[in-house]
């Protein structure tokens, strides 16, 4: 039974997303990631990871496939504390703070590398977000994961952006990805993850963009017919933690967490480097038919249309991607 004070303390650590047993403290992960995808692999791989790492003193116990709720609950999960962490794009967090959309805005990364570097908590623009998102709404970001380049889906051949011009087009629901596919001469047409299948089946959406990983695990080579090889983003999510529950642990743990985690986006950057080529094998196997620049693909009008389009409506990253474009 617990006394007075040690309820006390289950409490509080409830409310900051933690848990506590006699030997560890359990922190609560969410993600929206399906089954199969690469970003439930590395939150699977990281909590046995962690657990290792600290000696068994912080046991994180994930919950995939939106157990815990859709993005916006995620995000405000854990800015009130009563999810531990999480980790989605970095756009999810313009709720907080609307720059760190930044660094999911198409065609800012030169490579994959490149990416991963500007992404990296020690890389200055990241530290300049972080200081206003644990300020203004007590979240850390504290690793990242890379899940590849995110392509265009359709259930006809997409070539330039006049394809879709004026047709409704799935924009996960953040004001980036609005811009985004307004920039493909698309209608936004925001759709929830868990409803796509559905919303792709049924025709509310002609098409949507994702990275091949995620177009594979969650099966929509069943509701559309080709994929188009645009690369229009380097798909990188920010992985964050409540700012008070962070803090409650450990220095020594908080230390062998930022290594499990750094370790762990390396990883993630070879997991979708390598399985690219083969994931486009094993699509074209279902069925699908792939599209790149050497069947009529025109990559440079989608380039040059969503960075205008992204250029006009968020004139407030240009400071922010001054900086990534000098990370080596």
């Amino acid at each position: 039974m617990f006394t007075r004070i040690g309820m006390g303390v289950a409490t509080a650590a409830l409310a900051l997303g933690l848990s506590t047993t006699a030997s560890a403290e359990t922190l609560r992960y969410a993600h929206v990631g399906a089954e199969g995808d690469l970003q439930t692999r590395y939150a699977a791989e990281a909590a046995k990871e962690i657990n290792d790492a600290t000696d068994g003193n912080i046991s994180v116990q994930v919950f995939p496939a939106s157990q815990l709720g859709g993005v916006a609950e995620m995000v405000d999960g854990v800015r009130m504390g009563s999810i531990g962490m999480g980790h989605h794009d970095f756009a999810s967090l313009a709720r907080i703070v609307p720059e760190a959309a930044v660094f999911n805005a198409p065609y800012v990364y030169r490579d994959a590398e490149h990416a991963l570097n500007a992404t990296a908590p020690e890389s200055p623009a990241v530290q300049k977000i972080n200081q206003q998102l644990i300020e203004e709404g007590g979240v850390r970001i504290i690793g990242r994961i890379y899940r590849g380049k995110r392509h265009i889906s359709s259930n006809f051949a997409v070539k330039s952006p006049e394809d879709l011009d004026n047709k409704p087009f799935r924009a996960v629901p953040l004001d980036l990805w609005v811009s985004m596919v307004k920039g493909f001469g698309a209608t936004p047409t925001p759709v929830a993850v868990s409803e796509l299948p559905t919303a792709l089946m049924t025709g509310l959406v002609v098409g949507q963009e994702n990275p091949l990983t995620m177009i594979n695990a969650n099966q929509l080579y069943e509701v559309q017919s080709h994929v188009s090889l645009t690369g229009h983003m380097d798909s990188v999510l920010a992985v964050f933690v409540n700012e008070q529950a962070w803090q409650s642990l450990d220095e020594s743990d908080r230390s062998a967490i930022k290594k499990v985690l750094d370790e762990k986006a390396e990883q993630s950057l070879q997991w979708a480097e390598s399985s690219e080529d083969e994931l486009v094998q094993t699509l074209t196997d279902k069925g699908m038919t792939v599209l790149d620049e050497d069947d009529g693909l025109d990559v440079e009008a989608f380039r040059e249309q969503v960075r205008a389009q992204v250029d006009q409506d968020f004139p407030n990253f240009k400071p922010y991607i001054d900086m990534i474009s000098k990370v080596e």
